[in-house]
């Protein structure tokens, strides 16, 4: 899928480089070339997928007092 940009009335050239820096980040492009700018083991990505999929660890409420 490719990102276009086209060219609003009077914009300029640094505005719709702008807008399409936004779009990039918006589709999660710009995090998926930094992760794969390097070479990941696969026992990393499980874990890293294992960790993403893990529920976060909300804290309990405080037992109350007898």
């Amino acid at each position: 899928m490719a990102i276009r940009v086209k060219a609003r009335g009077g914009e300029s050239v640094e505005g719709m480089l702008r807008r399409f820096k936004k779009l990039c980040e918006k589709e999660g492009l710009t995090k998926d070339i930094k992760r794969k700018a390097f070479y990941e083991k696969p026992s990393e990505r499980r874990n890293r997928a294992a960790r993403k999929s893990s529920r976060p660890v909300t804290p309990r409420p405080p037992r109350p007092t007898r």
